[in-house]
């Protein structure tokens, strides 16, 4: 349900030092379908930052070329295909009550449900905050959400990947990330050659509006590092 409102202070702050673009898709019902669009858009090298259902796009990305990515930033994500018995099953089912909501009162509403477990909850006082990720929602349709749900529920187990990336990676997250905890992140690191884990305090899922200063600071030394990596191999 997010658009390019979710990175707007990331590109604000460093739009100075990287050639910034936000990938307008998710209107397909399968993150391989997602990863295929945003390869046929890019240019022949590049960096990619996913957050959270886009953390599992970039690493469908990484997948299929590999060999074209210059560095990759994993933020408040997950790597592991839907559990299998009990435990998938409630996830499912809460999924699509979700969707049910969201049919039946509206985005907005789904989006206030949704909210709950998204952001810190001090941040849910946060008028300015709450307001810009509902307004976000709302531009939304249930047909699009059934499709992103879709996706998710299908999601490749992606812990092959991750074991293959020799890219300078930055994993970071919300230490009070409740859907993607910093534990998940940890295991995420673990799985990665030299990646740079970070975890931001007083911060919830929505990382890249929670705490923009810090998240902004961590993408800023990554993208320091890809320069770095370029320099030293001759890559321009």
């Amino acid at each position: 349900m997010c658009d390019e409102t979710v990175w707007q202070p990331q590109k604000l702050d460093l739009d100075s030092v990287a050639d910034i673009r936000i990938a307008a898709c998710g209107a397909r019902s399968s993150l391989a379908a997602i990863a295929e669009e945003i390869i046929a858009a890019a240019p022949r090298r590049f960096a990619i930052a996913g957050h959270s259902m886009g953390g599992r796009v970039a690493l469908e990305v990484i997948r299929r070329i590999q060999d074209r990515v210059t560095g990759l930033a994993l933020l408040d994500t997950g790597y592991q295909p839907l559990p299998p018995g009990a435990t998938g099953e409630r996830e499912t089912a809460a999924r699509f009550a979700l969707l049910e909501k969201a049919r039946r009162e509206g985005m907005r509403a789904m989006g206030r449900q949704w909210l709950q477990g998204m952001v810190h909850p001090e941040r849910l006082s946060d008028a300015i905050l709450i307001d810009r990720i509902l307004d976000m929602i709302e531009r939304k349709s249930p047909e699009l959400f059934e499709a992103q749900i879709r996706a998710l529920l299908a999601r490749p187990d992606a812990t092959p990947v991750m074991s293959a990336i020799r890219c300078p990676t930055l994993v970071l997250c919300g230490r009070e990330d409740s859907w993607s905890p910093p534990r998940r992140h940890e295991e995420m690191s673990a799985l990665i050659p030299g990646s740079t884990l970070a975890v931001v305090p007083d911060c919830g899922h929505m990382s890249t509006l929670e705490q923009p200063v810090a998240v902004n600071g961590a993408l800023r030394r990554w993208l320091d590092r890809l320069r770095s990596v370029d320099f030293a191999s001759g890559v321009r």
